[in-house]
């Protein structure tokens, strides 16, 4: 019984030493090449280095030590020191390790300061580190206006009215030390189209931005458009200049037609006040005619009691009425020897 459990347990012992043994041979291969290569190359990179960034899950799957191995051995082979708890501690902030190293290298190069702190700060702040030292090295070239915006042109007016469309293109290099909070290229487009603008405002006559188109990149430069930006401005060449219409002519109509519409609408109110005043006066004029007519018909009245009391005798008022016959007929011959109005053909109207 005895020899029969002691053969369970060495059985148990060389299957738990051979997993043991079939676990250190898998991990000696899969790090060996890779623990020979940062032997040969001095990075610092040890076995039990690659064993622990496997476990903690530093780099990308399935060999999570391997991307963090080869920053080291890059930065090494370049003559950078950086540790390597600092490229780990980077990674698992959410960094892009090889973005940094090869930014790094390629700004050693280039020889262009950046440390490691402000690379890896740009690169948790979501920028490109390594678009943006290539563009500090290779300046570049952006249009202004972007036509991914839909505007092609920037359009300005002169003072004489006429209207220029303008198109820039503007040459740019990343500036490091404000590239972390600084503003981007919308921000430079957007400062050039405003400057040409401005500048074509600024203008006594089209024509003036036509003979000297450098006229408005100088002035869009002398206004330091880059302050506050991730961007050096080195230069800004207008490459079109084209004119438009006159807008000067056409806000002149337009105000003449506003003009002509208003003059329109007070001579309609005046005429609107004549009518109603006509109307107004006629019925005034019917209003007296009727108290005319009314003191007209008193008038009867009172001579008949003037003759019933004795004020006026029956020959005084036979003597009235003559004067008042006399009167209307002096009236109708009056009447009837003024010359007839003349027609349109020279003659008297109502003759033949």
């Amino acid at each position: 019984m005895d020899s029969s459990l002691t053969t369970v347990f060495i059985v148990l012992a060389v299957i738990v030493a051979g997993f043991f043994g079939v676990a250190a041979m898998y991990f000696f291969f899969s790090f060996f090449s890779l623990w020979l290569q940062a032997l040969l190359t001095r990075a610092g990179v040890g076995f039990a280095d690659m064993v622990g960034m496997y476990f903690r899950r530093v780099g990308d799957r399935p060999h999570h030590y391997r991307m963090i191995t080869l920053a080291k051995i890059m930065l090494t082979q370049a003559g950078l020191k950086i540790p390597t708890k600092d490229l780990e501690s980077h990674y698992l902030a959410g960094g892009n390790v090889p973005n940094v190293v090869r930014a790094l290298i390629a700004a050693d190069r280039a020889g262009i300061p950046l440390a490691f702190k402000q690379a890896t700060a740009i690169d948790l702040a979501g920028r490109n580190i390594l678009e943006a030292v290539q563009t500090s090295v290779l300046p570049k070239v952006i249009d202004c206006p972007d036509g991914g915006t839909g505007r092609m042109t920037a359009d300005g007016v002169a003072k004489d009215g006429i209207q220029l469309k303008a198109r820039a293109r503007v040459t740019v290099r990343t500036n490091l030390e404000r590239l972390v909070g600084g503003a981007k290229e919308e921000t430079v487009i957007a400062r050039v189209g405003e400057g040409i603008v401005n500048t074509i405002g600024m203008a006594s006559s089209y024509k003036e931005v036509l003979e000297s188109p450098d006229r408005i990149s100088k002035r869009v430069l002398d206004r330091g458009l880059d302050s506050g930006t991730a961007f050096e401005i080195l230069s800004i060449d207008i490459a079109d200049v084209d004119v438009g219409e006159n807008v000067g002519a056409k806000l002149q109509v337009d105000q003449a037609e506003a003009d002509l519409r208003r003059a329109r609408a007070e001579a309609e109110q005046d005429r609107a006040r004549a009518v109603a005043r006509e109307q107004e006066m006629k019925a005034l004029t019917e209003e007296y005619r009727a108290l005319l007519v009314e003191a007209e018909a008193e008038v009867p009245k009172a001579i008949a009691e003037a003759i019933e009391k004795g004020r006026l005798s029956i020959w005084e008022y036979y003597r009235l009425r003559n004067i008042q016959a006399d009167t209307e007929m002096r009236s109708s011959f009056a009447t009837s020897a003024a010359p007839a109005p003349m027609g349109s053909d020279g003659k008297a109207a109502g003759r033949s």
